[in-house]
């Protein structure tokens, strides 16, 4: 049981109530903290001029040596976090530091007060498989290293996102098993529907919803295969593409673009749930990835995902119960035929949305995410 007054420092570079940041999961994890205590923001923090000086050696790294520096997963950027947050932190009494996604902000951190890191990926998980972590110089993935595990050998508790990020906690940085746990994340809007507001009628036009701020990150020319698959064998098929460009090759009078928009209004949130609410299956053939969001926000429209089998994807999506997890390598045939089933099978495609909601329900929201957290931090 915490105490009335409990203490939270909310340890971050970023602006926790900028939901632009992180795709809005800072925002989220700022709110159900302060349900759970009394939460101060010790940021947003940037070292201007380490930033700075190291971007340009960057630069001068790729011209001369064709590899990168990840100066945000440096020392010496990772100092300049410490001394500003060590003075944030000797100044006021807290019962406990969350750190999220922040192995850069607390790896050279002084503090006696207990730390809980969340992170849904380490430095080594996403080493050339992120392309910012790709063509590194040995310096710099030496650091990488370092910091995380400086990072996971300071928090008293760590939470993941799925068992891939757990893998990589406890096997490239020999972390302790029993402070590390597993916790999906929850859906990033503030527009929920009750399950009697959510209609699962059969269409007479299936959309396919595509979500991405970069098309080749993403996979679109995947998804948009497995649109046109399903097109030239005679099904009513649209599909929208929201927050990113579309290259001009791929063309289709039943493509519907929808530019990116902004979580931070009212407006934008109450768009982002009619599109939701909208739309039959989401598709993401993504490139990489660690445990999106946009799998739990689907699920909480009862909206099924088909994802490629990648990262951490399964930290948030079930097979056969919120979706499918879909072969890397495909290049859209897979997808279609999945979706293809379901499009065949009505019946099979009510039981699925159904079942994608009760997950949500049950384990894809920032409620149940909280209430784990409180019975860690109060074990």
């Amino acid at each position: 049981m915490l105490k009335p007054s409990f203490k939270i420092a909310y340890l971050s570079s970023e602006n926790p109530k900028n939901k632009k940041v992180w795709s809005g999961t800072h925002y989220s994890i700022y709110k159900e903290l302060c349900k759970i205590g009394d939460v101060e923001i010790l940021g947003p923090f940037q070292p201007k001029f380490q930033i700075w000086l190291s971007k340009i050696l960057n630069q001068l790294s790729l011209i001369f040596t064709g590899k990168r520096i990840s100066y945000r997963q440096s020392i010496y950027i990772s100092k300049g976090y410490a001394a500003y947050f060590n003075e944030q932190l000797n100044a006021k009494t807290y019962d406990l530091i969350v750190a999220p996604a922040a192995s850069c902000e607390i790896a050279f951190i002084e503090t006696k007060t207990p730390i809980l890191y969340i992170t849904d990926g380490t430095f080594a998980s996403c080493l050339n498989y992120h392309k910012s972590l790709s063509r590194l110089r040995q310096k710099s993935i030496e650091e990488g290293n370092q910091i995380e595990k400086l990072a996971l050998q300071k928090a008293k508790f760590v939470i993941v996102s799925s068992e891939w990020a757990k893998k990589s906690v406890l096997e490239d940085y020999g972390s302790i098993e029993d402070k590390v746990h597993v916790l999906p994340f929850g859906a990033n809007l503030e527009t929920i529907p009750t399950q009697l507001e959510i209609k699962f009628d059969i269409p007479d036009k299936w959309k396919i919803l595509f979500v991405a701020v970069y098309w080749e990150d993403k996979g679109g020319d995947r998804a948009y295969a497995c649109f046109k698959e399903l097109k030239d064998k005679g099904y009513p098929v649209e599909f929208s593409v929201l927050g990113c460009k579309v290259p001009e090759k791929y063309n289709d009078p039943d493509i519907k673009i929808i530019p990116f928009i902004d979580k931070n209004s009212k407006g934008g949130q109450e768009k982002m749930a009619e599109i939701f609410k909208t739309h039959h299956f989401l598709i993401l053939p993504t490139r990489f990835d660690c445990t999106p969001i946009v799998i739990n926000e689907a699920s909480a429209f009862g909206l099924p995902s088909f994802i490629a089998r990648t990262g951490g994807i399964e930290g948030h999506l079930k097979d056969g119960v919120n979706g499918f997890t879909i072969s890397y390598t495909d290049t859209g045939s897979e997808y279609a035929e999945n979706i293809e089933q379901f499009i065949n099978h009505p019946e099979k495609y009510v039981q699925l949305r159904t079942k994608s909601r009760k997950l949500y329900e049950e384990e894809l929201n920032w409620d149940h995410w909280r209430k784990q957290i409180e019975k860690i931090i109060s074990s």
